[in-house]
C-alpha cells in the first residue's frame, strides 16, 4: 500500500497549521510548528501571493495529509460524495471521518492515524465481533469496534486512551475503557468535524 513516508512535520510547516500526525508531540512545545511556523524549504519565509486555484489546492492537500490518504483514494471519496443527494463537501468529510483507521484514532486507541492504521493493519480490531484489518474500511451507525483480547495487555493503548477522554471524544462516538471498545453512536454531521477544512473550495477544485 502506498503512503507518503517522509518527515509529517514538514506537511503540518507547509500547511500552516497542526495536522496532528505526530501524536502527543502535536500538544508540546516541541510541535514544528511551535518552533518554526513557516513552509519548509529555501523560500518558506517568503510570503507569496496564492491565487484561487493555489487555496483550493491547498485545502485539499491539507484534507489528504489529515486523513493520510493519496490522490487517487481521495478522488474516488470526492466522485462517491458527488453521487450523493445533498451537500457534497458535507458528505466527503462524513466518508474521511468513518474510516475506521480514524474512527480508531478518535476514540483514542491510537494516538495518530498513522498509528492506528498500523494496528488495524496488523489485526488488533474486530468490528461487530469480527476481525477487520482493512484501514479504510467504512464504519456505520451502531457498530462496535473493540481491541481482541491478547492486544488489551498493550499498555501504551490505554495510556493513548486516556490522554483522548481528557481531551474529549467526539459526540458521535462512545467509548468504554475498560472493555476497550467504542461505539459508533451516529454518523458526524458536519458541526462535529471540528477540523479547519473549507470543503466548499475542494468541490470547486475537482468540478472544473
Amino acid at each position: 500500500m502506498a503512503r507518503y513516508r517522509g518527515p509529517v512535520c514538514r506537511l503540518c510547516r507547509r500547511e500552516g497549521m497542526k495536522l496532528f500526525l505526530k501524536g502527543d508531540r502535536c500538544y508540546t512545545d516541541k510541535c514544528a510548528i511551535e518552533r518554526r511556523n513557516y513552509p519548509p524549504g529555501q523560500h518558506g519565509q517568503s510570503r507569496p501571493k496564492s491565487s484561487g486555484y493555489g487555496l483550493q489546492l491547498r485545502e485539499k492537500q491539507k484534507a489528504k495529509r489529515i486523513y493520510g490518504i493519496l490522490e487517487r483514494q481521495f478522488r474516488n471519496y470526492f466522485h462517491k460524495a458527488e453521487r450523493k443527494p445533498g451537500v457534497t463537501g458535507k458528505y466527503l468529510l462524513t466518508l474521511l471521518e468513518t474510516r475506521l483507521d480514524n474512527v480508531v484514532y478518535r476514540l483514542g486507541f491510537a494516538p495518530s492515524r498513522n498509528g492506528a492504521r498500523q494496528l488495524i493493519t496488523h489485526g488488533h480490531f474486530m468490528v461487530n465481533g469480527r476481525k477487520v484489518n482493512i484501514a479504510s474500511y467504512q464504519v456505520k451507525q451502531g457498530d462496535t469496534i473493540e481491541l481482541i483480547e491478547k492486544s488489551k495487555k498493550i499498555a501504551w493503548i490505554k495510556d493513548s486512551i486516556e490522554s483522548a477522554m481528557h481531551r474529549g471524544i467526539p459526540q458521535w462516538l462512545e467509548i468504554n475503557p475498560e472493555k476497550f471498545a467504542g461505539v459508533v453512536k451516529s454518523l458526524p454531521t458536519r458541526d462535529d468535524i471540528t477540523l479547519s477544512i473549507q470543503e466548499q473550495l475542494i468541490v470547486e477544485l475537482y468540478s472544473k
